[in-house]
């Protein structure tokens, strides 16, 4: 089984091990020079690309419940989607989650994933009470928060060892269904009045227009909610839409793009508006339709997601967003997020500012500018996050993390730095 990225590039062949047993593992890391754990597939870039693959979607049994405590115990290859399966019904829900529930739990101690309440709850991290690791030597070690293992591991991209379970703290809730304000705006300006005028929701998120220029550049639509309270659990799965085949690449583009954010942006009225949704409507729109990285063609995509001081995050997103406007490369999937302050974790994303998100074709020229993008990131004092990147350069990443000295030192401690490895840390040297 040879296994790519969500974003379809690079491709590399590669041999992967199935996780589904702890010896079996310890077997086969002792013969294996190098490899990577790699979860689901939902990584866009290659940080879980390598020549040798551990698989670990297999090893995916719920260990058990505290129903008191609302702790979830359960293998790495354990999906969001199936704990939410689970406990929905129950009246418990994932205290953070990402925009896609299609990822393993081991993936999002990984990435140290984040959702649309940083600014609330922080990242994934913050849930994860303790977790079970296999080391480089093959040793299996319990980790509990304030380890420098959990420091390194939360967001360390698979590279201190292969997560084996965890156990999970989720949120008590009284409804599958979430009370959710759209506020339409203008441009920039009115999009950062209506964060800080919503900041005190739990739950917030913006849809950008990239292309929009002048008087109406930042112009968006931020959906802001909290969980209803009617005592509706009734949580099931939903039919999803399919694209059965990859677009061709020309039906992606600047065209395209402009007539998606003109269309999408129109659909709601100016100021406010209300409505009920349920938690798949609010938190997963892309997972309803299966296989949507197939609308970016066979040359593949990759989402260039980059954060801000929040201090300067008005005049950084201003420049950059003249800056994609002016190249024309459009990205109709472009999410605009307000976080909390950092935590202590290495290599964890966030920090207190605004993040954007944004999805592009893998074509000619893009690179390029997403290089020049990377300047105005580093000038404005951001950084790139790896879970998203696959192209960014060790000296633009390893400005952008002040702790990285830290992880090397701890991988090569450790020996970490031999047996674990992928396409990413070995282009941005970690």
């Amino acid at each position: 089984m040879n296994l790519i990225s969500w974003g379809m590039y690079p491709l590399i062949k590669n041999k992967s091990f199935s996780l589904k047993d702890e010896k079996s593992l310890q077997n086969y890391c002792e013969k294996t020079e190098q490899m990577i754990p790699f979860g689901y597939g939902r990584s866009y870039g290659d940080s879980a690309l390598a020549e040798n693959i551990v698989y670990c979607k297999p090893y995916n049994y719920f260990l058990g419940f505290d129903k008191n405590e609302g702790i979830v115990h359960c293998q790495s290859g354990v999906l969001l989607t199936e704990i939410l399966e689970a406990f929905v019904p129950k009246g418990w829900f994932l205290k953070v989650t990402p925009g896609t529930k299609l990822i393993t739990v081991g993936g999002a101690i990984a990435s140290d994933v984040h959702g649309k309440n940083h600014h609330v709850e922080g990242c994934f991290s913050e849930c994860v009470q303790e977790m079970r690791i296999m080391l480089a030597n093959g040793e299996i070690v319990t980790c509990n928060k304030g380890d420098e293992l959990f420091l390194a591991t939360c967001g360390g991209m698979g590279l201190t060892g292969i997560i084996l379970d965890a156990k999970v703290s989720l949120k008590k809730i009284n409804s599958k269904n979430i009370d959710q304000i759209t506020i339409k705006t203008k441009n920039l300006k009115e999009t950062f009045d209506a964060f800080e005028k919503y900041a005190h929701m739990p739950y917030s998120v913006a849809w950008i227009d990239c292309l929009a220029k002048g008087d109406n550049i930042g112009k968006c639509l931020l959906m802001v909610g909290d969980f209803a309270h009617d005592g509706d659990l009734n949580f099931q799965k939903k039919k999803k839409l399919n694209i059965p085949f990859m677009f061709p690449s020309f039906a992606l583009n600047n065209l395209s793009v402009k007539a998606f954010n003109w269309l999408y942006y129109k659909k709601s009225p100016l100021g406010e508006s209300h409505q009920k949704v349920d938690i798949d409507t609010f938190f997963y729109p892309l997972d309803a339709i299966n296989n949507w990285n197939r609308i970016y063609g066979k040359g593949g995509f990759t989402q260039y997601q980059f954060i801000l001081p929040k201090e300067v995050s008005y005049e950084g997103l201003k420049e950059i967003l003249g800056a994609i406007a002016e190249s024309g490369k459009g990205s109709f999937l472009a999410v605009l997020k307000l976080y909390g302050k950092a935590n202590a974790n290495y290599l964890s994303f966030p920090m207190e500012g605004y993040s954007l998100a944004l999805d592009f074709k893998i074509e000619k020229g893009l690179f390029e500018l997403l290089d020049k993008l990377d300047q105005i990131v580093l000038r404005f004092g951001g950084r790139i996050y790896l879970t998203k990147d696959v192209r960014v350069s060790k000296e633009t990443f390893e400005k952008g993390y002040p702790m990285i000295e830290k992880f090397r030192a701890f991988r090569k401690e450790n020996g970490m730095d031999k047996k674990f490895h992928s396409l990413q840390s070995k282009r941005v040297g970690i």
